[in-house]
């Protein structure tokens, strides 16, 4: 198997103020199709800035990252907004869910901007809360959401 994605030499430096902080420092990674990755690691140890870079959500100081057979590094900012529009999806851990929506039409929202039609889009969100059992939630809003559910 080859891999599909592929972190070489990726190093992330950000600058506050005159200090220069050293974010990732020469992380090599292969991750095989259909592989189960974990990063692992303490609190600020880079792990949150490598998913970040990975889904070109920032970019490297230094190094490479390819996505199947894409190097996400070189793309400008219009490829990138395509590409993740694409390939990427992300959960953070602040969930910026939208607080005027019901949990089902967050649930739907990325499928929304991806131009998947109404009835499809809303079927796929409904089997999504079902399968995390949250099926009873489906009309709430993320403030009359626990932490959990949200």
């Amino acid at each position: 198997m080859s891999a599909i994605i592929t972190l070489n030499n990726l190093y992330r430096v950000y600058k506050m103020g005159s200090e220069r902080i050293m974010a990732v420092n020469g992380v090599n990674l292969d991750i095989e199709e259909g592989e189960i990755c974990c990063l692992q690691g303490p609190s600020g140890s880079g792990k949150s800035t490598i998913l970040h870079l990975m889904a070109g959500l920032d970019r490297p100081s230094k190094g490479s990252i390819t996505i199947g057979k894409t190097r996400i590094d070189t793309l400008t900012e219009n490829q990138l907004a395509i590409f993740r529009q694409r390939y990427v999806g992300f959960i953070f851990q602040s969930y910026h869910l939208i607080p005027t929506l019901t949990a089902l039409e967050n649930v739907a929202m990325p499928l929304t901007l991806c131009g998947i039609p109404k009835s499809k889009r809303m079927k796929r969100a409904k089997e999504l809360m079902e399968a995390v059992g949250l099926k009873d939630r489906m009309k709430h809003r993320p403030s009359e959401m626990s932490g959990g559910q949200q």
